[in-house]
């Protein structure tokens, strides 16, 4: 029979009426649990050998997430910010914000230096994949959110997008989040190093990271889109990040 379906789309909620079988949300690929099994572990080899496979890394988090996105989930649920979020289900991109009025903002508020990392990393958060394989539209946009505020994370932690950089805020979003991707990354990650990095990444940053991944409150309940004026030092004392060192 033909059912009324709310989805969302990665720009907002919309009812339409369907037949039969339907997708979650557009893009979705239901898989079994043996399916999920062989491409967490395909998609974990190629990562590890190219960490810069964007599209590999975001396969692994969605096969290997059924436990952290759940409890990501339910945070959300139980913070008036994080509920808010989870409502209207905002999206970073290109197309959704005034990269103009991000410019004409003061040096030092996030929204200022959210646009300085873009611009100086040559990143964009329209490389951010859609969600495919999570089998849950709630969860599919909890991880899709996770995704397009990494840019946000770099820049509260003042980390760039080298290597180094890439681990030491993957070490964060793993004691943030519990994403057995995010624990991966961490602890893979600095093979790659040379010996002096992973000198200064052993001694100062990773124990940073931890702390502060541990003090800080959930960064998924922070609505990044009204706080664009906030002083950067002034969001990180407010979610409890320490001053990176």
């Amino acid at each position: 029979g033909r059912a009324r379906v709310s989805r969302w789309d990665g720009r907002g909620v919309e009812e339409e009426e369907e037949e039969g079988w339907h997708q979650l949300y557009p893009g979705h690929i239901p898989t079994s649990p043996l399916q999920k099994a062989l491409l967490a572990a395909g998609s974990a080899a190629m990562a590890l050998y190219d960490p810069y496979r964007h599209d590999m890394v975001a396969v692994l988090g969605e096969t290997t997430g059924c436990l952290a996105l759940p409890n990501l989930r339910d945070k959300m649920k139980h913070h008036p910010e994080g509920f808010r979020i989870l409502q209207e289900r905002p999206c970073i991109r290109l197309s959704t914000l005034d990269m103009a009025r991000l410019r004409g903002l003061p040096d030092g508020s996030l929204g200022r230096e959210y646009v300085r990392f873009l611009e100086d990393n040559n990143v964009s958060p329209d490389t951010r994949m859609p969600p495919k394989f999570v089998d849950d539209e709630e969860l599919a946009y909890v991880i899709q959110r996770y995704r397009e505020v990494h840019d946000l994370m770099h820049t509260l932690l003042g980390m760039p997008t080298n290597m180094l950089g890439e681990v030491v805020v993957k070490w964060f979003e793993a004691v943030q989040t519990g994403l057995p991707m995010c624990v991966l990354g961490a602890a893979f990650g600095p093979v790659r190093l040379s010996a002096r990095k992973l000198q200064v990444l052993a001694t100062e940053l990773v124990p940073w990271a931890i702390r502060s991944g541990r003090n800080a409150s959930c960064i998924l309940n922070v609505y990044y889109e009204h706080r664009w004026e906030q002083p950067v030092e002034s969001l990180r004392e407010e979610i409890g990040i320490f001053p990176p060192p």
